[in-house]
């Protein structure tokens, strides 16, 4: 089960009503806390993995349309990994895992401080999102040692599915 994990601003804007989560606050490959903000005027949603920081962009979303939210949210997230290299069979076990979505409220001020670092930018000239999603998940970030959250997902999926290290994203102890 994927956990969207609504700000405030955006549970009012989709007029949602949050359930409670019993997690047991550590960081989960299927938790995503998940905002609005404005890019080059319009409105977006951003998603930041709770694990990885990982970012996810969707736009074309109005106010009430929580269901299209997320499809919009679980498509453009297929479509990022598979522009990363993710095997399709990782990801359609992830997907298949993600098929029911829990909204809830943000829980970690961590994830939302890195949500804002990610956002901070209001125009940009990219002419595509997937181009927009490539640089913004190539950025470093202190909460997961200075390392990329595409290399931290990547790595994290793998580990979660098939159990083995693809590279160095989560270095040993005697790396460190």
């Amino acid at each position: 089960m994927i956990v969207l994990k609504f700000t405030q601003a955006l549970l009012k804007d989709m007029k949602a009503v949050p359930m409670e989560c019993h997690d047991s606050g550590e960081l989960s490959l299927f938790h995503w806390h998940v905002n609005i903000y404005q890019l080059n005027r319009r409105k977006h949603i951003v998603f930041i993995n709770d694990l990885s920081r990982l970012c996810i962009l969707i736009d074309g979303i109005r106010s009430g349309q929580v269901t299209r939210l997320q499809e919009k949210f679980l498509l453009t997230l297929r479509t990022y990994m598979a522009s990363e290299g993710i095997g399709e069979a990782v990801m359609d076990t992830y997907l298949r895992e993600g098929s029911e979505i829990m909204i809830s409220k943000t829980n970690s001020r961590s994830v939302l401080g890195t949500m804002k670092e990610a956002t901070y930018f209001t125009e940009d000239d990219f002419g595509d999102d997937l181009s927009r999603l490539q640089w913004i998940n190539r950025l470093f970030y202190k909460p997961i040692d200075y390392r990329n959250p595409i290399k931290v997902f990547k790595e994290a999926i793998t580990l979660h599915y098939e159990g083995k290290r693809t590279d160095s994203a989560f270095p040993s102890k005697s790396e460190k």
